[in-house]
Order: structure tokens, then C-alpha cells, then sequence
């Protein structure tokens, strides 16, 4: 099921060059993960998070599995 991602779409609309290369990926792919169509790495998913300033969960990005990778942010949810 594809989610969208509102919160990234909205950042995306305001977020400078420098802030998309903190990211790791591309403006691009950032876009596709916010329609749903990809899924951000975990890496790409604790940069966003970082890099909203927490506007944007990695917890939303990755619903699935994100407490397996961050098992100490299961304690706080």
C-alpha cells in the first residue's frame, strides 16, 4: 500500500540544495518516497528526520520495521 508522505512533500517544497545533499539522495527520490513509491533507507530516513528538524518521523517512513532498526525509539512511542 502506497503512503503518502505529506509532511516530506511539504519540506521538499522549501528545502535548499544543501539541505537535500545532507540527505544522502536526491531531490528526485526524495519526491518518489513522499508519493509512496520508494522507501528511504534507514540511513535516508534518520537524515530526513534530522534534517526537518523532526517534521518529518522516520518512524512514518518506515512503519514496517522501524522498531527493529531503532529499537531504542520503541521505549519512547
Amino acid at each position: 500500500m502506497r503512503t503518502k508522505q505529506t509532511a516530506l512533500l511539504a519540506w521538499l517544497k522549501t528545502a535548499t540544495d544543501a539541505q537535500i545533499q545532507r540527505t544522502g539522495t536526491t531531490r528526485g527520490y526524495l519526491r518518489q518516497i513522499g508519493y509512496g513509491n520508494k522507501i528511504a533507507s534507514p540511513e535516508v530516513a534518520a537524515a530526513l528526520e534530522r534534517e526537518t528538524e523532526g517534521a518529518v518521523k522516520r518512524q512514518a517512513l518506515r512503519p514496517e520495521d522501524w522498531s527493529r532498526i531503532w529499537p531504542e525509539l520503541a521505549s519512547v512511542a
